[in-house]
């Protein structure tokens, strides 16, 4: 497109929606305007480079569906779990998720320019849009969305899980979140160093039943059934480790 400017428009003024049309304006993109709910969209993919489609999962095939299609935009969603059936009955499609939790639109823009990872379609637009936002990018086919979104749900949805037990637990001896925070980002970073089976430690790792029964009968009955889910997973990365070592002397 050369010098030209390019245009987007965004379908769904939420936190995602507005997090990508900020990010998008600093990088001199022009915003059109954002359209909502009760919005006339049958339009919405005139006079624009690119149509965001940025509501709840559930919604976005309707919503599609409600625009007249314009072979010269691009209609991208932001959804990790879908594929491009659902931008229909659109040609020119791509998906653009981006790996971060955004909580609104200044710190998800400022978020998305911090060279994160976004899941896209093979398309040339999206990797565009990743390389101009300083991320990296990696290609997701339709038939592998639901698998990569399960991961990228275990990673932020299930972690909180985690760190919501820690919580209880802290809040029970008066200690505060903050100080297991601490240790918690400690054991991130030694994982993006080492791997998640080289970064392990505790009991559970080094086999230590006795402190885990410990562990047990101090925590309520309600925490059980984590504490030990966790423990047997941590256990399952320890076999894994065992069987990796094994194979390695035998090559």
């Amino acid at each position: 497109m050369g010098n030209k400017r390019r245009t987007v428009r965004i379908i769904g003024p939420g936190k995602a929606g507005r997090s990508f049309g900020t990010a998008l304006e600093r990088k001199g993109w022009i915003l059109e305007d954002y359209l909502g709910r009760g919005d006339d969209l049958q339009n919405a993919a005139q006079l624009v480079d690119l149509l965001v489609i940025a509501t709840p999962d559930e919604i976005i095939s309707e919503t599609a569906k409600k625009v007249l299609p314009n072979p010269e935009t691009v209609i991208t969603h932001l959804s990790g779990a879908l594929g491009l059936d659902v931008l229909s009955p659109h040609e020119s499609c791509m998906s653009f998720h981006p790996l971060a939790s955004l909580p609104n639109s200044h710190l998800g823009a400022d978020l998305l320019e911090s060279g994160i990872w976004f899941g896209i379609s093979d398309h040339e637009l999206a990797k565009e849009i990743a390389a101009e936002l300083g991320g990296n990018y990696f290609v997701v086919s339709d038939t592998e969305r639901p698998l990569y979104h399960a991961a990228a749900a275990v990673a932020s949805n299930h972690l909180t899980a985690v760190l919501g037990q820690v919580a209880r637990i802290a809040l029970s001896l008066d200690i505060p979140l903050e100080a297991f925070l601490n240790l918690a980002s400690g054991t991130i970073k030694n994982i993006e160093s080492i791997g998640p089976i080289a970064a392990l430690t505790g009991p559970a790792a080094r086999g230590d039943d006795q402190t885990v029964m410990q562990h047990l009968d101090a925590l309520s009955e309600e925490e059980h059934h984590l504490y030990k889910t966790l423990s047997n997973e941590i256990r399952r990365l320890v076999k894994e480790k065992n069987d990796f070592g094994s194979n390695s002397e035998n090559c």
